[in-house]
C-alpha cells in the first residue's frame, strides 16, 4: 500500500510513530510523511532545520515532506496556538502539492492537538483516500484538565471542532479501552471505532550488551526512583516533589528525572527552594537510544499523572517502556493505566496527587527485596508480551488498513 502518514511532529522529534512509520516501511509498505520543522519540545528550530532548509528528507527509506510552521516557543497559551494553526494551514495549503500522486490511506497521528486531522480532511477530499485517525489524547478534556483553556466559548468551540474531525473520518483508533465512549460522544460511530494501544520501541524489548556509552558516575549511590518521559503539566511533579519532601530524611533514595517539557524550569526552582538537591536529581533529555541505558541504573521507574477524568482514561505511553524493559513500576495515577500496573502484578500503585500514598509506595518498593522487583519486571515483560507486543500489533494494523482500502475502492466502484 501506499501510505500517507500525516502528524505535526517526527523524527528527529522523539514520538511513537517514528516507530510506526518504519514498522510500515519494513513490512513493504511504501510511506510517505507529511510534518513540520521539528521545534518539539525545546520550542525552536532543531539545528540545521528552517523555513526553507531541510523541506524534503529520506528517514531510513522513509519518505519526510515538511511544511513550515511557528515553533511551539517556551509552551506558552499564544505560542502553541500559533504553533498549531500554522502546521494546519501550510499542511492544507502545500500538502496536496507536495504530496504528489494517489494514496491507498492516509493516518493521522494525534498525540495533541485534534487540529492535525484538518489537512487530512483536506487531503482526504483531493486524493480521494480514506482517513485513519489514531486519537491519543482527548480534546477537548485535555485542555481543561491541563488549564490550557478555561473559556467555556473555546472550549465549545474545539469541541464541535472535534465533532467535524471524527465525523470525517473513516477509522478512529483509541489509545485505550475507556477512550471508546468519549470517542462515540465527541461524533465518533461506535462501529469505526477500534482498540489500539501504544507499544515500546523494539530497542526496550532486549537488554542492550554494548559498551555503555553514559557514565556511572551520574547517577547516585542509594535506592533510584526514575522518571523518563515530559515533564510537563499532566505529569503533576508537585506530587512528586511533595513525596520527594516527605522522604526527606531517606538520603539513601534517589529521584532521577530524565527528560524535558513545558515544567522543567518550574522543577528545577522548586528542586532548590525545598532543598531537594541532594535527593531529586534533573539528568536531562538524552536520545532515544540511550534510554535502556538509563532504565538499566533504576531500581524502579515511575509514572504518574494529574487527577482528572480524561488522564483516568489514558494509558501513559511510557508505561508499555517500562514493561518491555522488565522495569518494576510506582505509578500514582488513576483508572486504564494502574489497572495495567494491577492486572500485570508489575510494581505499587496509588492514587493520583497523593503524595503521602506515592512515598509509601515508594518505602515498599525499597523494602522488597531485589527478587521481588525482579519478579514484578518479569511480570510487566510477560504483560507487555501478551497485550502491547510491537508486530502483534503493526499486524493487526495492517490488516485494519488492508479492509479500509478494500472498502473504499468497493465504495468508489459503486459511486461510479
Amino acid at each position: 500500500m501506499k501510505i500517507l502518514i500525516v502528524t505535526q511532529y517526527f523524527w528527529p522529534e522523539n514520538f511513537r510513530i517514528n516507530d510506526l512509520a518504519l514498522g510500515l516501511l519494513e513490512s513493504g509498505h511504501e510511506v510517505t510523511v507529511l510534518t513540520g520543522i521539528p521545534n518539539y519540545p525545546v520550542g525552536q528550530f532543531f539545528p540545521g532545520y528552517g523555513w526553507f532548509r531541510k523541506r524534503r528528507e529520506d528517514f531510513s527509506g522513509v519518505n519526510v515532506i515538511r511544511v513550515p510552521l511557528i515553533p511551539r516557543g517556551h509552551g506558552g497559551g499564544l505560542r502553541l496556538t500559533l504553533n498549531y494553526l500554522s502546521f494546519v494551514l501550510f499542511a492544507s495549503l502545500l500538502g496536496p502539492v507536495l504530496c504528489r500522486g494517489r494514496f491507498d490511506l492516509i493516518f493521522v497521528y494525534e498525540p495533541s492537538p485534534i487540529t492535525v486531522g484538518l489537512p487530512a480532511i483536506v487531503l482526504k477530499k483531493l486524493k480521494r483516500a480514506p482517513v485513519m485517525f489514531w486519537v491519543l489524547d482527548l480534546w477537548p478534556e485535555s485542555l481543561a484538565a491541563t488549564g490550557a483553556v478555561t473559556s467555556p466559548r473555546v472550549l465549545n468551540g474545539v469541541r464541535r471542532l472535534v465533532h467535524f474531525i471524527y465525523r470525517h473520518c473513516d477509522r478512529v483508533l483509541v489509545q485505550s479501552r475507556a477512550f471508546v465512549e468519549p470517542v462515540v460522544q465527541a461524533g465518533a460511530a461506535r462501529g469505526k471505532i477500534l482498540y489500539f494501544p501504544n507499544w515500546a520501541e523494539s530497542l526496550f524489548q532486549s537488554r542492550n550488551t554494548d559498551e555503555a556509552v553514559i557514565g556511572a558516575d551520574m547517577f547516585p549511590q542509594g535506592f533510584r526512583v526514575m522518571f523518563a518521559g515530559n515533564v510537563g503539566v499532566a505529569q503533576d511533579f508537585p506530587t512528586i516533589l511533595a513525596a520527594a519532601e516527605l522522604l526527606r530524611a531517606e538520603t539513601d533514595i534517589h529521584w532521577l528525572i530524565v527528560g524535558d517539557g513545558r515544567m522543567l524550569a518550574w522543577v528545577q526552582e522548586e528542586v532548590e527552594r525545598r532543598a531537594l538537591t541532594q535527593t531529586v536529581h534533573l539528568l536531562g533529555q538524552h536520545p532515544l537510544e540511550l534510554m535502556p541505558q538509563f532504565f538499566d541504573q533504576a531500581d524502579v521507574m515511575l509514572v504518574t499523572l494529574k487527577r482528572e477524568v480524561i488522564f483516568s482514561l489514558t494509558i501513559p505511553g511510557k508505561l508499555q517502556s517500562y514493561l518491555a524493559y522488565g522495569k518494576p513500576v510506582v505509578a500514582a495515577l488513576d483508572g486504564a493505566g494502574a489497572q495495567v500496573v494491577e492486572e500485570a502484578h508489575a510494581g505499587r500503585t496509588c492514587a493520583a496527587e497523593d503524595p503521602q500514598a506515592l512515598a509509601q509506595a515508594v518505602l515498599a518498593m525499597r523494602q522488597a527485596s531485589k527478587a521481588e522487583r525482579t519478579a514484578m519486571g518479569q511480570n510487566g515483560q510477560a504483560y507487555y508480551a501478551k497485550n502491547f507486543e510491537r508486530a502483534m500489533l503493526l499486524s493487526r494494523l495492517q490488516q485494519w488498513m488492508q479492509e479500509l482500502t478494500v472498502e473504499t475502492r468497493t465504495s468508489h466502484l459503486t459511486d461510479c
